[in-house]
């Protein structure tokens, strides 16, 4: 038997009238703050507020950009402004680890026979040491 798949079913789901959970809050956000400047402001700066904020509501509630929503893309923005940008690779010292097999001893003769050689600091430390310290 053959079943289709449904497909785009990511959508959220309707709470007040036309509007999802966060739309709602943003469209709440801003008239709460437009109520509150009614008492507290002149007429012109109560309407060039109101304004401003109903536009920033409106962008919030429904602009997508590259199909994500805007809060989404600012909350990246600021995450990525806020984080470290240098990222400094630090190589651990992990002690040689030297594992011996049972029952094959001609192996371990010839491997006795030559000597490990471990240079004392390769060009590659060297070079890392100069990028950490920035001298040349």
């Amino acid at each position: 038997m053959q079943f289709t798949v449904p497909q785009f079913i990511e959508h959220e789901i309707k709470i007040v009238g036309p509007l999802t959970f966060k739309q709602f809050i943003f469209f709440f956000i801003a008239g709460a703050t437009c109520f509150i400047l009614y008492f507290i402001a002149p007429f012109s700066v109560f309407l060039t507020a109101c304004l401003v904020l109903g536009g920033g509501a409106v962008v919030l509630a429904f602009l997508r950009i590259g199909g994500r929503p805007v809060p989404t893309i600012l909350g990246n923005f600021l995450k990525f402004s806020v984080s470290p940008k240098m990222f400094i690779w630090r190589k651990t010292e992990a002690p040689i680890m030297i594992f011996k097999k049972e029952g094959i001893k001609e192996k371990e003769e010839a491997k006795a026979e030559l000597p490990l050689k471990i240079a004392e600091k390769s060009q590659l430390k060297k070079i890392r040491t100069q990028i950490e310290t920035k001298t040349k």
